[in-house]
């Protein structure tokens, strides 16, 4: 038997930042994300060989195991290891020798939520080889628990979720760790025009995000007047965000995007660099009517939305910078699992 999972990755499309501790904690995130067709896949197999192997396929890793309740963090396949370590902790494992291999659709560290999702696709996988009855909130509160808590990382909480729930959503956070999910209810055709009028684009730069979160969370806790109101007017950004694809008022998106846009830059440092702004300010030229950098910022994926049919001049502007414009559709449907024979 082979157990395996699926879990989409997310693009966000407003409010990002505002789901991190503290601020969550002390005036309440609101984020608007979407699920789309890029995937972290997680299988369990089970093999002759005594003891666990872990593999991650897409970045030629492997590292094998005696059996044992707890295997070393080390920062070798460390989130692979966390969530064993805590499901052993908590359900126990039957003494099977296994293969734990995962996939994931785009690189770490590129902003669509990879490193929240591959948990969540790895505990979907045990889930369904222990059977456990984990509900969706109960397995993207494992999930954030195992990376915020268990292996210390810093980030927000919206991945996860969306990771778990799929479909377009708008989440509020709150103190305590609360978080409510609203599925949003978009006539398809405007589902369809934003699909159309959105460029995903990979800058081919992956970044480590937690630089940029450390300083986020730490202008929050001095006090920061300018990072924390940046941080209000990009929880407005989503309301706005929410209304505007609700209403069917698409024109409005690319004015919303650049809203955000304008107001994390003053969040933290390193957020947008030169490198960033060029690529901006020339797709702004091209048509693209607004954008944003996906996930902490720094480097990864950009959208940009592109009305009419501008995105055709969109797209040969981008391919002047080096980059690689990525194909998506949105996905309704999160974490997935199943068991092959």
């Amino acid at each position: 038997m082979i157990y395996r999972s699926r879990a989409p990755l997310r693009i966000g499309l407003a409010g990002g930042g505002t789901d991190v501790s503290p601020y969550s904690d002390e005036f309440g995130g609101a984020i608007l994300n979407a699920t789309i067709s890029h995937y972290a896949h997680a299988s369990i197999e089970p093999i002759q060989e005594n003891g666990i192997i872990l593999q991650a396929l897409d970045r030629k890793e492997e590292q094998r195991f005696e059996w044992s309740n707890e295997l070393p963090i080390n920062g070798k396949l460390d989130l692979l290891k966390g969530v064993y370590n805590r499901i052993q902790k908590d359900y126990g494992l039957p003494l099977t020798n296994f293969c734990l291999s995962t996939y994931v659709d785009a690189p770490a560290g590129s902003g669509l939520g990879t490193s929240s999702t591959l948990v969540v696709a790895v505990i979907g996988a045990f889930a369904e080889m222990l059977k456990l009855p984990l509900g969706e909130y109960d397995i993207a509160h494992y999930a954030y628990e195992i990376e915020r808590k268990d292996l210390q990382l810093e980030g927000g909480k919206q991945d996860q979720y969306a990771a778990t729930f799929g479909g377009i959503n708008f989440m509020e956070f709150y103190e305590g760790d609360k978080v409510i999910v609203n599925p949003l209810r978009i006539k398809q055709e405007y589902l369809d025009e934003l699909e159309n009028n959105l460029v995903l684009y990979f800058t081919s730069v992956s970044r480590e995000s937690s630089t940029i979160i450390k300083e986020q969370q730490q202008n929050v806790i001095d006090k920061n007047l300018q990072s924390i109101e940046a941080m209000h007017h990009l929880k407005e950004q989503s309301k706005m965000m929410k209304e505007a694809l609700l209403k069917g008022r698409l024109h409005e998106i690319g004015e919303v995007l650049d809203y955000g846009f304008q107001q994390k830059r003053n969040m933290a440092k390193n957020i947008s660099n030169p490198a960033i702004e060029a690529i901006y300010s020339a797709v702004k030229k091209a048509g693209a009517t607004g954008g944003k950098i996906s996930g902490a910022g720094g480097g990864g994926f950009m959208i940009f939305y592109c009305p009419g049919n501008t995105r055709f001049k969109v797209i040969d502007t981008l391919n002047n910078f080096g980059g690689e414009i990525k194909p998506f559709r949105f996905t309704k449907q999160g974490l997935i699992t199943w068991t092959s024979a």
